[in-house]
């Protein structure tokens, strides 16, 4: 009898998507803007209060290269603008459902 092997083969996509969802800091700020909607640099600093400002600034432009996030600036002010694009706005039902699943999982004593 020939013993077989599964292997369990990881989907690319996937793998790719959870390599930007996953990292540090990303969901929160992607929530912040689906949450709170455009906002400027130190809006998102105050509400990823745990993230330095430097990381959020590397943080903020891996979001614009994959296309989740853009950043815009008007004549009136220097200042930046973040908002989601469509594709980033695609990830709002993901988001419910991690909220939803987070206070079926955890108490807020779990999260101190």
């Amino acid at each position: 009898m020939q013993k077989t092997v599964d292997t369990y083969a990881q989907c690319p996509r996937f793998e790719k998507t959870f390599g930007i969802l996953g990292r540090k800091w990303n969901g929160l700020i992607i929530d912040a803007l689906l949450t709170e909607g455009p906002q400027r640099f130190r809006d998102l600093a105050n509400k990823v209060d745990k993230c330095s400002d430097r990381v959020l600034v590397e943080r903020l432009k891996e979001l614009e290269e994959e296309g989740l996030l853009e950043r815009a600036i008007y004549e009136d002010s220097c200042r930046p603008v973040y908002s989601l694009t469509t594709r980033g706005e695609n990830l709002r039902c993901v988001m419910g459902e991690l909220h939803d699943w987070a206070k079926k999982s955890y108490t807020l004593e779990d999260c101190q």
